[in-house]
């Protein structure tokens, strides 16, 4: 029996097809029966399918420009760039950058070609606060999914950041992902078959890591894996470091997702290194098992190959090597500049009375020795909470007195420690994913009738009689704010408890009402709201023109807050220098608005406590980082260092002067600032091994150029949104910083109010950052995309038109001094099928690449000498400087027209020629072994050829 020879489908991807009176491009995803189908100037948006069986579907062509219908020039060239703008399905090394709605800096691009040459992609991004390093995971998987490498992806983060993330992939890469977390699932499962897990069902799935940790959901999720996995705040994932079942549980659950071989893993963190070296190499070893025993000295000349092999997966940079990338790249990336000071304020008579009561109360609590070690050491936190507490603010004080200790009931010690490091010290590598804002009890007894329980009621009792007029630390911070609010700063508050962020915003809605004749809106943001109320919270707060939003640390860790707010005040000192380098991140960082933030460190000149952090670990940290421009972690973590320095505090006795802190304190100072110096110089070598110098500025300013010829950029869609507006008679206003204001009103077209999709007037802006009133008008955004699909298809589309006449034209005469002989051009749409082996799919899958093209030659269409490719892609930037008498358009045009036919042999060829050079930059960018030589690509032909012009001198 003769075997059955599968016949090729009637109709590929590629192919114009004509249906219900107009034409169109066949798909990816077609069959026989159904084809999916575009109009030939469509978006993905006005994607159909058509059903063979139902409606006639035949072979399309394109139909040649109408000499009739000629354009000035603007018009002509106003048609290039809407084809260029409409491109989705981008011909250039990357897949990925037609669909996107950001347009990447040059030093964003660095990860993306590490982990092209990686299979699997096996990468650790620690790149600085504030880089971007969100966009920078997002935009390997998004390319990968457009390479067709894979079809699923997860994102693992703490639940508090699964929003935001969300957010980001839809409106910057057009990737709707379905959130996982325990405040979802069952709605999740309610909708699945039976048998079927969530994590199949969903292919982009955003997912709480604490979450999916926990035994009843890790098998399946680990079963269910999707082949590309990103994992935000990596250092929470740590085995080592300081213990905790959280943090092991998150270990082995990353462990477990990266044994596949074949599966990628991005980890992205700013604090890979928090000071604990065997923390580092386990989260090295979840990139690749043979990194979790690198020797400490990494210097040796025989350790090289191991370097350059770690090299290959870690990019670790800060903001100088990002401005020097740009530097010399001849670009700018907006960071904003940055104004440190500290602040201080005195404490008043009766605060300080309170306090002498409240340390002379805790050194009681500290001199007992009564009781078994536990009960010692319950007494110990007990007192390093109230006097914490009392240095906060008078609300934590009272709460924290009336509330009994978190850690007396704990009868395991090492339990004991762990809890109470995690309530009262700012832990550099917390357990918990979030920061723990609670105001913690420091009451050691169950016995509400004890002596000690009714003096401590009755110091609450002092401390609710000190709000505000006597807190002098909020007296002066209402004066700070003022001053800030009046200078045009939008400030955050930043405190360690949520009692002490309720009474300053309290305050503060009693102390400001307005300034400059201008209301002032006060929010309070803590861990007691849940992550979707907090983010409604603060985009409520943000309408507000004056504003104050007041926090604890909740909001300190991966939020982006730079589009609302501009200055920061460290209302409590952490204990933990790197959490308020968190902090400031959130507001300094790329993507602020304001051209400059800044950032003030309040604290107490007669409060010990305050004064021994800020001399011992904040002062240290900052001049570290403005001598080198490197953040180093304190060695052995901060919470060891803050523990043995009260652990030094003479506590005991009865003095209660400000003397009382200091023995004991400066040898553990020298010590710690020595080893804090090695640690620099340490950190200093790695930073510059891992600052991926090795990616040269010239490789990245090639493919750089080669995306934007393929699909435009920032310029080109600033030009064609202006022109493109001017034709149609909308009004537009230039702006500050380079944004413009378009007026819609009853007069606009409604051909344009619905290309555009609104009826009201807007602001606008062709880079990133932008205000908080403007739109960023990317070249994916809908305003722009309506645009650039209005235009084209009216242009190549009669049906489409309605009558009126269109914007662009397909073919036009131009007089210009920018060419010295008669020069024709043809704007030109080649489409490619790539066919890409990989697992899971069938041989030779297709997938549809498209590109914008000029082609251009001098003299007559029957003897063309072609114009070199870099010179014809200009030809349509010059300037026209003069008119032409519209027979002689006619009659070039004519004759231009009528000999297309004679020219497509080359431009066939020309065709054949860029699909090699498509393949060979696909294979160029993806340098992996396994990828090289797996793919083909053809073009299909004819090629669209969307319009003709022709220049005279």
């Amino acid at each position: 029996m003769p075997t059955a020879i599968q016949s090729e489908p009637e109709f590929t991807p590629g192919t114009l097809v004509k249906a219900r009176g107009r034409d169109w491009v066949v798909l990816p995803d077609s069959t026989d029966d159904i084809l999916m189908v575009r109009p030939i100037g469509g978006l993905d948006d006005e994607v159909v399918g058509i059903c063979r069986a139902i409606e006639e579907v035949v072979s399309g062509n394109f139909s040649p420009p109408n000499p009739d219908a000629a354009g000035d020039f603007n018009s002509c060239r106003l048609l290039r760039d809407a084809a260029r703008i409409a491109t989705r399905s981008a011909a250039g090394p990357f897949r990925s950058f037609g669909k996107i709605a950001v347009e990447p800096r040059p030093y964003q691009l660095v990860p993306l070609l590490m982990a092209m040459r990686l299979d699997p992609v096996r990468m650790l991004i620690a790149d600085d606060v504030g880089i971007g390093k969100t966009v920078e995971a997002s935009l390997i998987a998004k390319e990968m999914i457009e390479r067709g490498e894979i079809t699923r992806m997860a994102v693992l983060c703490p639940p508090h950041l699964a929003e935001q993330w969300q957010k980001e992939l839809r409106e910057k890469f057009h990737i709707e992902a379905e959130l996982v977390l325990s405040s979802t699932v069952q709605r999740l499962e309610r909708g699945l078959r039976p048998g079927e897990s969530l994590f199949h069902r969903h292919p982009f799935v955003i997912v709480s890591t604490d979450f999916v940790k926990s035994t009843r959901h890790r098998h399946d999720f680990v079963r269910e894996c999707p082949e590309f996995v990103i994992v935000d705040e990596a250092h929470t994932c740590t085995s080592a470091g300081k213990p905790g079942q959280n943090r092991q549980a998150r270990f082995e659950l990353i462990r477990a997702i990266a044994q596949d071989p074949e599966r990628h893993l991005i980890l992205v963190t700013a604090t890979p290194h928090s000071g604990n070296e065997d923390a580092f190499r386990s989260l090295l070893s979840l990139v690749d098992s043979k990194f979790s025993d690198l020797p400490r000295d990494m210097e040796a000349d025989s350790k090289h190959a191991l370097r350059a092999e770690l090299a290959k997966h870690l990019v670790q940079r800060l903001r100088g090597n990002v401005i020097d990338m740009d530097r010399e790249m001849s670009t700018t990336t907006s960071f904003p500049d940055r104004e440190d000071a500290e602040e201080s304020y005195k404490l008043t008579p009766e605060y300080k009375a309170l306090f002498q009561r409240v340390v002379r109360f805790a050194g009681e609590l500290v001199s007992d020795d009564s009781g078994n070690n536990r009960n010692r050491r319950v007494r110990w936190w007990s007192a390093l909470a109230l006097l914490r507490a009392m240095a906060s603010s008078p609300a934590a004080a009272a709460a924290t007195m009336r509330n009994r200790a978190i850690t007396a009931d704990e009868t395991d010690e090492t339990q004991l420690e762990e809890t109470a490091s995690r309530t009262v010290l700012d832990q550099d590598e917390s357990d918990d994913s979030l920061a723990v804002d609670f105001t913690p009890g420091s009451n050691p007894s169950d016995d509400n009738a004890s002596e000690t329980s009714k003096r401590l009621n009755r110091l609450a009792l002092s401390a609710e009689e000190l709000f505000y007029d006597k807190d002098a630390k909020f007296t002066k911070l209402v004066k700070l704010l003022k001053k800030l609010l009046k200078d045009g700063y939008q400030p955050i508050v930043f405190c360690r408890f949520i009692d002490t962020a309720d009474y300053v915003a309290a305050g503060l809605r009693d102390k400001i009402k307005k300034v400059d004749r201008v209301d002032v809106e006060i929010a309070a943001v803590t861990g007691t709201l849940p992550p979707k109320e907090r983010e409604d919270r603060i985009a409520d707060l943000v309408e507000n023109q004056k504003r104050i939003l007041v926090c604890t640390d909740c909001l300190s860790e991966g939020i982006n807050l730079q589009h609302g707010f501009d200055a920061v005040i460290h209302y409590d000192l952490s204990w933990n220098p790197t959490r308020h380098e968190q902090r400031e991140g959130r507001v300094d960082r790329f993507g602020q608005s304001s051209e400059k933030v800044r950032v003030l460190t309040y604290f107490g000149v007669d409060n010990q406590i305050d004064g021994i952090v800020l001399d011992v670990l904040l002062r240290k940290h900052k001049k570290i980082k403005s001598d080198l421009g490197i953040s180093v972690a304190v060695p052995g973590g901060s919470d060891d260092v803050v523990k043995a320095l009260f652990e030094g505090m003479e506590l005991r006795g009865q003095d209660t002067t400000p003397q009382m802190f200091l023995p004991g304190m400066d040898p553990i100072k020298e010590k710690l600032h020595t080893q804090w110096d090695d640690a620099r110089e340490q950190e200093k070598k790695s930073r510059a091994r891992f600052a991926q110098l090795s990616i040269k500025t010239e490789e990245v300013r090639n493919e750089l150029a080669a995306i934007r010829e393929a699909i435009g950029a920032g310029p080109t869609v600033d030009r064609f949104f202006r022109d493109t507006l001017h034709l149609a008679g909308v009004p537009i206003a230039n702006k500050r910083n380079d944004s413009v204001e378009v007026t819609v009103d009853n007069e606009t077209s409604r051909a344009m109010r619905h290309a555009i999709a609104r009826d009201r007037s807007f602001i606008g802006r062709f880079d990133l950052p932008v205000e908080d009133d403007t739109i960023y008008l990317s070249r994916t955004h809908p305003i722009v995309e309506g645009l650039a699909s209005y235009v084209l298809e009216t242009a190549l589309d009669d049906v489409q038109a309605e009558g009126e006449p269109p914007l662009a034209r397909r073919c036009g005469v131009t007089k210009t001094n920018g060419v010295t002989e008669k020069t024709s051009v043809i704007v030109t749409r080649f489409r490619y099928q790539l066919y890409v082996k990989r697992k899971g799919a069938r041989d030779d899958d297709p997938m549809l690449a498209e590109e914008v093209r000029i082609v251009a030659f001098t003299g007559s269409p029957d003897a063309p000498q072609w114009v070199p490719d870099k010179d014809a892609r200009g030809l349509l930037d010059i300037s026209p400087s003069g008119n032409l008498p519209p027979s002689l358009v006619k009659q070039q045009l004519t004759h231009f027209v009528s000999s297309l036919e004679t020219l497509r042999p080359e431009i066939n060829r020309i065709a054949d020629e860029r699909a090699s050079a498509l393949r060979d930059a696909h294979t160029r960018i993806r340098k992996s072994v396994k990828m090289t030589g797996t793919m083909r690509v053809e073009p299909m032909l004819p090629v669209d050829l969307l319009g003709c012009f022709i220049l005279l001198p």
